[in-house]
């Protein structure tokens, strides 16, 4: 089963991934996508570091496939809400590999940040194993509380975009998406070009040639966008403190990530600058795999995925499509209120 036109989100009982569920279905819905939920978890140690919801006896593998099932049912009771065609998955074994194979298959792939441990530690925790550095599709993080604990609330309607830019390939094309992505949601774009060199904006002539630089990459953004409205910011200091900045006043922060090393270090590694560890909201991550592979399309789709060798499920291991009971709704608005008492 190989869907192109569908989303991927990853659950794992947390409150943060069923946050990312309700972005995820929220953007399905707008976008026209169908929606494919799953839930990973390896055994002894699942218990342990995966789940939020049942704890039950280590190394039990049905009781785990029972939790992932109920899990499930609660993510897709989340997606039904909003009108949105959802199908559950089980993926048993190391879910970072797992997730990465899977991404040959999807538009997008949405996870939650700042659970207790669990999917997003395992898929964010290191550079070296980090599924943004690997993904072969783009990947939306979705931030569940701030540094302080404090919840994030998410708008239905994305009015205000930002976007990294520089002049590598990977920044053109999260320039390009991020257009489409805005014009999509009839939303503004904030194009932000940092000057990572520079104390203050005092040097005039640097300034000067990173307003040329950024007028000539927004060109053919106006161009395929003339209705779009394209807003430009050249910011002294590093791109991950004015990025995390944009995080509080924006509905989605769009980045380009080269891989291994690079600006990667800066967005997925351990420092304490890294983006991706503090936005206060969605950001939405350019893999190098992805724009490598978009470099070989010879008719370019915006929307779709890198032009990569798809695997269908039943060739990736651990993987499983199960059918899920339907969750009581008075559970289901229970998680709604937890996750966003704002919600509209």
């Amino acid at each position: 089963m190989i869907n192109d036109k569908a989303i991927l989100v990853g659950v794992d009982g947390s409150h943060a991934s069923y946050k990312a569920t309700w972005w995820a279905a929220n953007y399905a819905k707008h976008a026209g996508l169908t929606l494919q939920i799953v839930c990973a978890y390896s055994l002894p140690s699942y218990a342990a570091v995966s789940f939020d919801a049942t704890y039950t006896a280590m190394g039990d593998d049905n009781a785990a496939h029972s939790d992932a099932q109920e899990i499930l049912s609660k993510a897709k009771a989340i997606a039904d809400e909003q009108g949105v065609e959802a199908t559950t998955l089980i993926v048993t074994g190391d879910p970072a590999s797992v997730f990465v194979e899977l991404s040959r298959n999807y538009n997008l792939i949405v996870i939650g940040n700042r659970g207790k441990g669990g999917l997003a530690e395992r898929l964010l925790g290191t550079t070296s194993s980090s599924l943004p550095a690997y993904a072969y599709c783009p990947i939306v993080v979705v931030p569940y509380t701030d540094d302080d604990g404090n919840l994030m609330h998410l708008n239905n309607t994305i009015t205000k975009v930002a976007v990294g830019s520089d002049e590598s390939k990977w920044g053109l094309k999260a320039l390009e998406i991020a257009a489409d992505f805005a014009a999509a949601w009839d939303a503004e774009l904030d194009v932000i070009s940092a000057v990572p060199n520079m104390k203050g904006s005092d040097d005039e002539g640097v300034m000067a040639s990173f307003k040329d630089d950024l007028e000539v990459r927004i060109k053919p953004l106006e161009e395929a966008h003339p209705d779009l409205k394209i807003n430009k910011q050249i910011v002294p200091g590093p791109a991950v403190g004015a990025l995390t900045k944009a995080s509080y006043d924006h509905d989605v922060v769009v980045v380009g990530s080269r891989g291994r090393g690079g600006f990667t270090g800066l967005l997925l590694g351990s420092t304490s600058q890294g983006l991706l560890q503090h936005a206060v909201g969605p950001v939405y991550v350019v893999p190098r795999k992805y724009v490598e592979a978009a470099e070989t399309r010879l008719d370019t789709v915006p929307s779709s995925p890198a032009e990569v060798k798809p695997k269908a499920l039943d060739d990736i291991k651990g993987v499983e499509e199960v059918p899920v009971a339907k969750a009581e709704p008075e559970v289901v608005e229970a998680i709604e209120t937890k996750i966003d008492p704002e919600r509209q």
